[in-house]
């Protein structure tokens, strides 16, 4: 996915997506890059509008969000509030492993 990403930075600042740019951006982000993924990636995106792709993209992205029926009851106020209770206690016991 870095690699999408390094296209899309590229060409949203207004660079000519090409391998050595690609490879430049991917390792300035402390990343390793992969010769042969660069190459599949220009030569995919040779013929791609990437304006137009991204203006699909945020077209659909909302459509397809939306719920299908409202045919899902929501959830009871007590039920969301264990949820998330057990989440918190989840997140902290997850942060206090990044510290030893």
């Amino acid at each position: 996915m870095e690699y999408i990403y390094a296209a899309m930075l590229i060409h949203k600042i207004g660079g000519k997506v090409d391998e050595a740019t690609v490879k430049k951006v991917l390792e300035a982000a402390g990343g390793k890059a992969d010769e042969a993924r660069i190459k599949a990636l220009v030569a995919a995106l040779a013929d791609v509008d990437i304006e137009k792709s991204i203006a699909e993209a945020q077209i659909a992205a909302p459509a397809a969000a939306a719920p299908s029926g409202g045919n899902a009851a929501p959830a009871p106020a007590a039920e969301k509030k264990k949820e998330e209770k057990k989440d918190d206690g989840q997140a902290a016991a997850g942060l206090g492993s990044l510290f030893g």
